[in-house]
């Protein structure tokens, strides 16, 4: 059942591919407008390269998720996937699955070039790369309790960004900070174990709360 949901979601995010192509183009202008904010010096440009793109991905993340649960609620959808005998925290987490594989990969893939455009060191490149692959996931997973808890409640959309944001919070500190001490010449390991540790609690209680919200909004 939980791969057959995913599958469903999966061809649900091709039908609307403009959101994943609205997501990854949000994340390359957003990136784009820093050299023209603080300069083209490529020193400057360098050093500030993985915490913009970090930034830049975290936004671009939210994009979609004001419609991973609301089609579904509007259509009543949700309440036959409640009642298909998959527990909720499944079906949280297989929208999660499908958030990362339609938005959260093709924004890891669009990191490399974005990475190079502003200048990033060298040896910062492949740390980047490596600590956004918890992070992104980490950014779909919380991305989808936020949807859920915020479902059915009148301006979610706003809402949504308001909770998700301060939830990401380590999720930048570690992640840019693995990158920093990379390009530095320091030891980045501990910084991406942090990361990794976050994602090993993320995953299994983000789905439970998640779960346990999309209840509460079918009741």
């Amino acid at each position: 059942m939980f791969l057959v949901l995913l599958r469903r979601e999966l061809r649900l995010s091709l039908r609307h591919g403009s959101d994943t192509l609205a997501a990854v183009l949000f994340f390359v202008l957003a990136a784009a407008l820093f050299p023209l904010a603080i300069g083209p010096a490529p020193e400057t440009l360098g050093r500030l390269a993985p915490g913009i793109v970090y930034v830049c991905a975290l936004l671009a993340a939210l994009l979609p998720l004001d419609r991973l649960f609301g089609a579904d609620l509007e259509d009543g959808s949700l309440d036959h996937l409640l009642l298909s005998g998959l527990p909720a925290a499944l079906v949280a987490l297989a929208k999660a699955a499908a958030h990362w594989l339609t938005t959260g990969l093709p924004l890891l893939l669009s990191a490399a070039p974005i990475a190079t455009m502003l200048r990033i060191n060298d040896d910062a490149m492949p740390v980047l790369l490596l600590g956004l692959l918890p992070a992104t996931l980490l950014l779909s997973l919380f991305g989808t309790v936020g949807a859920a808890v915020v479902l059915g409640a009148r301006r979610g959309g706003v809402l949504l960004p308001l909770l998700v944001l301060p939830l990401t919070t380590p999720v930048l500190i570690f992640g840019v900070g693995a990158a920093d001490a990379a390009s530095g010449g320091l030891a980045w390991h501990p910084h991406l174990l942090l990361l990794t540790a976050l994602l090993a609690a993320a995953l299994p209680l983000c789905p439970l709360a998640a779960g346990a919200a999309l209840r509460s909004a079918a009741e």
